[in-house]
């Protein structure tokens, strides 16, 4: 399915037309009619829409405006609300709303995006980032982010979902930003602030599967498939009869947040597991649906798939076979930094242990680059060493990786203060794209647990059943927090007075330095840079060597416990820049230049310049 940026609208919903009016589409194969119930009691008005080929449905009526509500009645069936609802104020089972985008008043003219090489991200929840958990409660800590220095604000998913406490992966209504955050208008504001204080807004998109509770979408049509299944219940139809359509509703759906919301990137969620047989893969299509938009729009628009495939397809040139997204998480790096940081080996960190995974990732991309696997009995990934490392973003913490353990523990009450600065400097020290993980940057030591607030009992007993067998593939026993209880939910809230003290504010120190010097050294910009990397795993440390447009740096991490000298072929040639052993950041000092190389502290960290 082609589109012309330049031309593109949302044409399927409820569309506020010039003189007032409002026009409705929808596609329904399903029903021979379908009407449209506007208003409620005395002033409610029935409009039955004109079928017009293929499953679509439309028709106008006058005198509506926007804000007033509406449901769609299929056939003799109940009332339902639109597939591609700009609000949702009553929640899943509610009725949809008449929004009119236009009546919004932008400021953020200027702004026109970024690149995936000028990207520090930072990923937060919404509901617990701040103490309101709205839209407008994040605004309120913009500059916090801004001084911080990441230049990217990556937004968990906010489509409509059931209740108000909820990751966002169960959304239902993926035109309708989450209504107890702020709707469509509060998202609108959020972005412009962020463009306001210099950040770019990369929403969390899911385009893999849909919620269970509240999702109407089969009684349109085949909007699932019966012959691809995820690990979360049905996959989209993306190859069968009628997928042209179904492709057409996420096409849209990713152009709608760029072009009515102005969002500078899309993360697209387990995009390895979007199974397409097609010619032409969603993902390719959406590539370049994107791209033709953005163009149109004078704006840079990223997009970033999560996947655990380890394929560098993702990124590929789609003039090569390859699917044209601009950049792809890594897990392999969050996994070796955690086992080299806290010694676990349980599930997928069966893969990894000691400092050589840390050296692969920080020169390979992947760890599994086509190596056998112990944890999937199998070979695994593809090499990815010449594939530039500005398409690469990771991280040391994030949503999943702290989220989907049994009691939800952040890395700062996984290891000791010395570990965590070490993990943060092999972050934000690496040759790729970094995500922090909101309250990371000042060790947060609140959980993030996983929490639902569905409305089906039955839904709510199969959410906590699977979490107890998930846990127990990594061995987690004992209690596990109820994902239904809203002390689960509250309990996983950020703890702002903690930034401003002791440890926390000397991590914080290091991370706005470290996020800084991104900035300033070219060497430290993603995909500039030649690299190089040693190590030893007898003596667990690394080293990593970062040359770019008349920077050259070195850096070193100590992984044990004891003091290492790394040699340097001339370390009078060299000028220290910042050791995570200072003591601005809590450590005692103890690194630094010698006659002899570079001295480290038992873990931790140390960037040098070369002269």
């Amino acid at each position: 399915m082609k589109h012309t940026a330049a031309s593109w609208s949302l044409s399927h919903g409820a569309s506020v037309l010039p003189d007032g009016s409002v026009r409705f589409s929808v596609w329904c194969p399903k029903a021979r009619q379908v009407r449209v119930s506007i208003g409620a009691g005395d002033g409610a008005r029935t409009l039955v829409l004109t079928p017009s080929g293929g499953g679509l449905f439309s028709g106008a009526a006058a005198g509506i405006g926007s804000g007033a509500d509406y449901w769609y009645a299929l056939d003799d069936g109940p009332l339902r609300p639109d597939p591609v609802s700009r609000y949702r104020p009553a929640g899943v089972h509610g009725p949809s709303r008449i929004v009119d985008p236009s009546s919004f008043e932008w400021t953020d003219q200027g702004w026109h995006g970024c690149s995936t090489a000028e990207l520090m991200i930072y990923e937060l929840h919404v509901g617990t980032f701040s103490p309101e958990g709205t839209f407008d409660g994040v605004i309120h800590r913009l500059p916090l982010l801004r001084d911080l220095g990441v230049t990217a604000v990556e937004i968990m998913p906010i489509a409509e979902f059931p209740g108000g406490r909820n990751w966002g992966y169960d959304g239902v209504s993926l035109y309708a930003p989450q209504s107890t955050y702020g709707g469509p208008d509060g998202f609108r504001r959020l972005v412009d602030a962020c463009h306001a204080q210099g950040l770019a807004v990369i929403l969390d998109v899911v385009y893999n599967h849909l919620g269970p509770e509240g999702n109407y979408l089969p009684e349109f049509g085949p909007y699932s498939s019966d012959r691809h299944h995820t690990l979360w219940g049905q996959g989209w139809n993306l190859d069968g009869p009628h997928s042209d359509e179904v492709r057409r509703y996420l096409l849209d759906n990713a152009l709608y947040w760029l072009t009515e919301f102005h969002v500078d990137g899309l993360r697209l969620d387990a995009a390895d597991q979007m199974v397409d047989l097609s010619a032409v893969h969603i993902l390719e299509e959406l590539a370049s649906a994107v791209r033709l938009q953005a163009d149109a729009l004078g704006r840079r628009v990223v997009l970033i798939a999560e996947s655990d495939a380890n394929d560098p397809r993702f990124t590929g040139s789609q003039q090569l076979g390859g699917l044209g997204l601009d950049a792809q998480w890594t897990d392999d790096f969050h996994h070796a930094v955690h086992v080299a940081l806290t010694g676990e080996s349980q599930g997928y960190f069966a893969d990894f242990g000691g400092v050589r995974p840390v050296a692969k990732a920080l020169a390979d991309r992947f760890v599994n680059d086509g190596r056998y696997s112990p944890y999937r009995l199998r070979r695994y990934g593809h090499p990815a060493g010449d594939v530039p490392a500005d398409r690469f973003v990771v991280c040391i913490q994030n949503h999943d990786q702290v989220g989907n353990r049994a009691r939800g523990e952040r890395l700062s009450v996984l290891v000791d203060p010395a570990a965590l600065r070490l993990g943060a400097a092999l972050l934000l020290l690496s040759p790729y794209v970094p995500l922090l993980f909101m309250g990371e940057e000042y060790g947060e030591t609140n959980p993030f647990l996983y929490f639902v607030s569905h409305g089906d009992a039955d839904l709510i007993q199969a959410v906590r059943e699977g979490r107890r067998r998930e846990f127990a593939a990594f061995g987690w026993a004992g209690d596990i927090p109820d994902p239904q209880g809203e002390s689960t939910f509250a309990g996983s809230s950020l703890d702002w007075r903690r930034s401003e003290e002791g440890n926390h504010a000397r991590l914080r120190a290091l991370y706005t330095d470290l996020l800084r010097m991104r900035h300033q050294e070219p060497a430290l910009r993603p995909g500039s840079a030649s690299i190089s990397v040693k190590h030893s795993e007898s003596d667990q440390w690394v080293s990593l060597s970062l040359q770019a447009m008349g920077s050259a740096l070195i850096a070193g991490f100590n992984f044990g416990l004891v003091e290492r000298t790394l040699a340097l072929e001339s370390p009078g040639s060299h000028a220290a820049v910042l050791s995570t052993d200072g003591l601005r950041y809590g450590g005692e000092g103890k690194s630094g230049l010698t006659s002899t190389g570079l001295r480290l502290a038992p873990r931790s960290a140390a960037l040098l310049r070369q002269l």
